[in-house]
């Protein structure tokens, strides 16, 4: 009995200590605990950065067609060459088309001295003047089928009309070529037009930012990632958006001086817009619960509150905030799961230009 009661007092003595020591650790814990850091809320001019995947196009992209049937005899110019205004690119077998012209001419000369012939009767009161009249007639009817054979003449002619870079060729010398068959196409690329797709919530913020069409700048991004060392500029936003994707197009034009630019390439736009005098906090101050956004706001007694958030723009590294926050607030922005809310922490402030300047500090 007395070996029971030694061994009872024993274990007794063991739980005294343990539990001493567990309150030990505890106050230990509490009264030094793991430093936080935050900053303030500021105010202060946002770039808001947006990209785009675009299309790349021609100003001027058509075909040259021919305008008649033909066996095409010459090429004047070669695949991927420059050419000018007016310059011949190819000609057609011209023989049925001339013996028209002539044909047409012939018969225009004719009509023309019959009624010449006929204008000299009338004034000697030889025929009516209404013979007269029909002889008229008769020679503008000539000279216009003549004016319709050398025009038809000259669509075997093909010419540039403007200037631009030639395509591949879609016929040969000697090929047959029936009226409007494609024979190459023409791409004026003097000028470029960048089209891309800009979604509803974006297109309401580029018209809040009160600049016109033709007055924002745009970045054009290459395929290999390089930027395109011209600036454009915004210049057309189409009628009609897009209700299976809830975007709308925009086209910003590019001037492509070197020619470096080509119709049908891809790219990457970017748009750069400035907010004036935004909330902005850094994107690690944030943490999500379900679909909903909070920070942990600290008060003037160190106490840790935790507060939903509505995010306007993402920026790089910072969110620019529409509500849920005032400026002079202090947020948590490192040490976000050593707080719980409405609890005190050991709080550690900086400044908000030190804040910002070290946005890539990595969040503990």
């Amino acid at each position: 009995m007395n070996l029971l009661a030694s061994r009872t007092a024993a274990l007794a003595l063991c739980a005294s200590v343990f539990l001493t020591a567990c309150e030990h650790d505890d106050h230990h814990e509490e009264g030094h605990g793991h430093t936080v850091v935050s900053t303030q809320v500021v105010r202060r001019d946002v770039s808001l950065i947006r990209d785009y995947v675009a299309q790349i196009h021609a100003r001027r992209h058509i075909e040259i067609r021919a305008l008649e049937r033909g066996y095409l005899q010459e090429i004047l110019t070669q695949e991927g060459a420059r050419v000018d205004a007016g310059q011949i690119l190819f000609r057609l077998n011209p023989i049925t088309f001339e013996a028209e012209t002539q044909r047409a001419g012939a018969e225009a000369k004719l009509a023309r001295l019959e009624y010449e012939n006929a204008a000299r009767l009338g004034a000697s009161n030889v025929i009516s003047s209404a013979e007269v009249a029909l002889a008229e007639a008769r020679a503008e009817r000539a000279q216009a089928e003549l004016a319709l054979a050398k025009a038809e003449l000259n669509f075997t002619t093909l010419r540039a009309p403007f200037p631009g870079i030639v395509d591949r060729f879609h016929a040969q010398e000697g090929s047959l070529v029936e009226e409007g068959h494609p024979i190459t196409t023409l791409s004026d690329n003097r000028t470029m037009w960048v089209y891309f797709n800009v979604p509803e919530v974006e297109y309401l913020s580029y018209m809040a930012g009160g600049l016109a069409v033709g007055e924002e700048r745009a970045e054009l991004f290459t395929a290999d990632g390089r930027s395109y060392p011209v600036q454009g500029t915004v210049s057309a936003i189409e009628a009609d958006f897009n209700n299976q994707t809830g975007t709308i197009p925009f086209r910003a034009d590019f001037p492509n001086p070197t020619g470096v630019l080509r119709h049908g390439q891809t790219g990457t736009v970017r748009l750069t817009q400035v907010a004036e005098q935004a909330l902005v906090i850094p994107q690690k101050a944030v943490f999500e619960i379900l679909d909903q956004r909070f920070v942990y706001v600290v008060d003037a007694d160190s106490v840790v509150h935790q507060r939903g958030i509505a995010i306007g723009t993402e920026v790089e590294d910072l969110f620019v905030v529409e509500r849920g926050l005032e400026p002079g607030e202090s947020v948590i922005i490192d040490g976000l799961r050593h707080v719980s809310d409405g609890k005190e922490a050991k709080v550690r402030a900086v400044s908000a230009e030190e804040a910002l300047a070290n946005l890539k500090w990595a969040a503990e």
